[in-house]
Order: structure tokens, then C-alpha cells, then sequence
């Protein structure tokens, strides 16, 4: 069950359509080497764009079990996970988030389109 307010994340969501739909925001499909931080490297020419600096605040705001929630529900977005499986994601997503969380999910390719669809899953809609 998602104990997440469907209004924070439609606010993320918006928040991170306006992001990622900046020219200069490139996010890379795979990563140039085996490490994990490709994308954390990629974020970090952003830190002072203000659409940046409100997204990672929503998100760090948050706390770690709400974290990995949003997390568990961009999996389900993306169809990594079924609604019925909602449990085993959460737990996958406490177990595999990191201390910069906030850029973890902001780094995600298409993390807007897949909270929306892991909202509509649950029986959600963002208005407008």
C-alpha cells in the first residue's frame, strides 16, 4: 500500500519534468564505466540550477522510508515490479538506496513518466 501523499509526488513529478526537459541536462542510458556514481558525476554540474535545488529538497525532505517508497514506485512506473509485488520493492529500495538518495532518483531517465505511472497504478492521478 502506498503511504505516500499523492500531492508530494505530483509535485515531484513536476518538479522533474521541468529538470530533465532542460537542454543541458544529459543523462546517460548506461554509464561510461562499472562504478555506480555516473550519474551523481552528471547531476553535480547542476547544483545551482533552482529546479535542482527545489527537486533534491522535495525529495531530502522526505524521510528514508518515504525515500525508498518514491523509489519502489519509479521501479513499478518502469515495470520492474508488479502492483502485487508492491512489498518486495520497498524493501529492495530500502536495501539499495544511498545517502545522496534525492540524486539517485533525480538521476533516474524518465523518473516523471515512471512516478506518474506508479501512481496510476495505485489508483492515482496528478491534476492537470
Amino acid at each position: 500500500m502506498l503511504e505516500l501523499n499523492p500531492e508530494r509526488i505530483c509535485n515531484i513529478i513536476q518538479l522533474a519534468r521541468e529538470f530533465h526537459a532542460k537542454e543541458a541536462v544529459v543523462i546517460p542510458e548506461r554509464p561510461n564505466n562499472s562504478s555506480d556514481d555516473w550519474a551523481l558525476q552528471v547531476l553535480a554540474d547542476h547544483r545551482d540550477d533552482p529546479v535542482y535545488q527545489e527537486l533534491s529538497y522535495a525529495i531530502d525532505d522526505m524521510e528514508p522510508d518515504q525515500q525508498a517508497q518514491l523509489l519502489a514506485l519509479a521501479w513499478l512506473g518502469r515495470e520492474d515490479y508488479a502492483l502485487d509485488e508492491w512489498d518486495a520493492a520497498v524493501r529492495m529500495a530500502v536495501e539499495n538506496l544511498v545517502s545522496s538518495s534525492a540524486r539517485q532518483i533525480i538521476a533516474i531517465p524518465y523518473i516523471a513518466d515512471y512516478l506518474e505511472e506508479g501512481l496510476r497504478l495505485h489508483g492515482y492521478r496528478c491534476e492537470g
